[in-house]
């Protein structure tokens, strides 16, 4: 089976994963980010463009770590393709199991797979040893400890970033695989970003019924792309 090897590793993919994952990152991230607003000194809290940089900053801080994890995988997915072969079926394996992994995340997204939340309970022994170390950061008082913070908080758990960071290993390059991850990251920020300053409308729009299956649906036509790219 012939994968565009292009496409399944190209930086749009990534950001389009982000931006339809907002659904999910709502549901992970809205309560940390609302925890992490109300932390802020009142007088902040009161006044959006006050409050902006520390949301900017805690959301920086978790895409620095996405694009250091995605580095990390690309090299472990550059030892795996050589280790099923330089003849390139090793490489097209990894992109039709990132492939398949999609499919899984854009089923979740819609709703018509609840279990695949399980794939977020593996990380749970990683973040039980690295969440204590967010809990020196609060409550944030300043830019610093907003970004540091956010740097611990991408460590957090998450199904979607599995499935971000299985397509960021297809790419069988480290660099590529953090570039990846980091746009990733971008995708995730209008979601995140508004859910720190407008949470009541990013709340309601998340619960509109068609949401959730039109998010999921173009994920798995994008996972379908990659693997039928002649169709």
């Amino acid at each position: 089976m012939h994968l565009d090897q292009s496409f399944s590793a190209s930086y749009p993919v990534a950001l389009s994963m982000g931006l339809l994952s907002s659904v999910h990152c709502m549901a992970m991230c809205g309560s940390i980010m609302g925890a992490l607003t109300l932390s802020l000194p009142e007088e902040i809290r009161n006044e959006k463009l006050r409050i902006l940089p520390y949301v900017a900053s805690y959301n920086f801080g978790r895409i620095s770590s996405y694009a250091l994890i995605g580095l990390l995988v690309g090299f472990a997915g550059q030892m795996v393709t050589f280790s099923l072969g330089e003849d390139g079926l090793g490489h097209r394996a990894v992109q039709l199991f990132s492939a398949l992994f999609m499919i899984a995340a854009g089923l979740y997204i819609a709703g018509w797979f609840p279990r695949f939340a399980f794939i977020e309970k593996s990380g749970g022994l990683l973040w039980r040893k690295v969440e204590p170390w967010g809990r020196r950061f609060m409550p944030v008082r300043t830019i610093r400890q907003a970004y540091l913070f956010g740097v611990i908080w991408g460590w957090l758990p998450c199904g979607l970033i599995y499935a971000a960071l299985i397509l960021a290993a297809s790419t069988g390059d480290p660099l590529r695989s953090g570039i990846t991850m980091l746009m990733f990251g971008v995708g995730t920020l209008p979601a995140v970003m508004t859910t720190g300053i407008m949470l009541n409308y990013m709340v309601k729009l998340s619960r509109l019924p068609w949401f959730r299956p039109i998010a999921g649906l173009v994920i798995i036509a994008i996972a379908l792309a990659t693997i039928f790219p002649h169709m």
